[in-house]
């Protein structure tokens, strides 16, 4: 009887602490285009030292690549809850163009800051792609684990 009541009330806890982490996700403030705009700008002013001609030159671009970044996961969140899993084709439209913003952005910071700043530009770069992958490896890891457990379960 004790062991039964002893798990009941750990399933309960359990059971509260995954609804409160649900819950903080949903109230997380979304921050506007032109906010996520300013923070990225004034953020790569601190690194890279940027003089007033190059804000002026880099603050659209950093504008579009914030709006397309939107675009691209509203168009993602529509997909998860219609549930629909895009096809060899999307997922290749979808990387081609992830690719080509890539190369756009490179070129385009090469031709405005100098050989310094763009050193630093791709050092961050590089250190940001080695940090997302081995976060996307560490979720696949644990959906796969996840997938995997309840299959056993059944």
């Amino acid at each position: 009887m004790k062991k039964l009541v002893s798990i009941l009330v750990l399933v309960f806890a359990f059971s509260l602490t995954i609804q409160a982490q649900k819950k903080r996700k949903d109230k997380r403030p979304q921050l506007s285009i032109n906010q996520q705009t300013q923070l990225t700008v004034k953020k790569m002013t601190l690194v890279l030292d940027l003089s007033k001609e190059q804000l002026i030159q880099i603050t659209p671009f950093i504008k579009n690549k914030v709006t397309a970044k939107y675009k691209v996961m509203t168009k993602r969140k529509e997909m998860k809850k219609n549930k629909h899993t895009p096809s060899a084709d999307e997922i290749f439209a979808m990387k081609s163009i992830m690719l080509d913003n890539k190369i756009a952005e490179k070129n385009y910071m090469k031709d405005i800051l100098d050989e310094e700043q763009f050193e630093k530009f791709e050092k961050i770069s590089q250190k940001r792609m080695t940090k997302s992958k081995k976060m996307m490896a560490r979720k696949r890891s644990a959906n796969y684990k996840k997938q995997h457990n309840t299959k056993n379960n059944k």
